[in-house]
């Protein structure tokens, strides 16, 4: 019986670990692409400057006119469009090297659409978090929340985009934020409609922003007093 119960026990062991890689195997971290790479080196080989206010993410963050919008030379774009976290996570050194006075991070939404967890995209965030911490301290960090979406003008390939998923990650993120003593910030009242869902005229696809959408998403920051 007690071999019985060793052998058994010995086999959930087995097994556990083969469901955790098997679940690890299908987590989609790359992150090199013609895009990313043009924009990475010419980040790199732009001067660092005393006072940067870096705006990081992916396409929703590239596609901010940041500099006209606050008319404020200190601002700079750090987006790449495509990215996840684990890019940003790969290249966060480039930005933190000026030592900038604030960090504006917006980072999981195409993670989401790959199918990752967000319990990894979380645990992503917080290396981000740790990141800055560590290599400048004196960084004012703002974790933004991920962007509502508008199901229904979503093309086929954010099927896995939910706005159920979204505002779980939101409110993981909001939690570890007020662990880790970091700024969140809320964006989403901001592009809302009544039911949560990205409102269809700020929208070109239901998930990127019209250019004047910005403005209001800027706005929103303006009213927090964080830039």
């Amino acid at each position: 019986m007690k071999k019985l119960k060793l052998l058994l026990g010995l086999f959930l062991t087995v097994a556990a670990h083969l469901v955790n890689a098997q679940e690890n195997a299908t987590i989609d971290s790359s992150y090199i692409n013609g895009h990313y790479t043009q924009r990475l080196d010419f980040f790199r080989k732009m001067p660092n400057r005393k006072g940067e206010i870096a705006f990081v993410g992916n396409s929703l963050t590239e596609g901010g006119k940041w500099q006209e919008i606050f008319q404020n030379q200190h601002v700079i774009n750090r987006g790449i469009s495509g990215d996840v976290t684990y890019g940003i996570l790969a290249r966060l050194d480039e930005v933190l090297a000026s030592k900038p006075a604030k960090v504006f991070i917006l980072a999981g939404i195409n993670d989401m659409k790959r199918g990752t967890p967000n319990e990894v995209i979380l645990a992503n965030l917080k290396r981000m978090m740790v990141m800055v911490k560590t290599q400048s301290p004196k960084t004012k960090l703002y974790m933004q929340s991920l962007l509502p979406v508008n199901e229904a003008m979503l093309p086929e390939i954010y099927a896995k985009v939910k706005n159920s998923k979204i505002n779980a990650l939101n409110r993981q993120l909001e939690a570890l934020c007020k662990e880790m003593k970091v700024n969140y910030i809320n964006i989403q009242p901001a592009l809302a409609d009544e039911n949560g869902s990205l409102k269809k005229e700020l929208s070109i696809d239901g998930l990127h922003l019209r250019q004047a959408s910005y403005v209001l998403w800027a706005d929103q920051l303006k009213r927090q007093k964080v830039i």
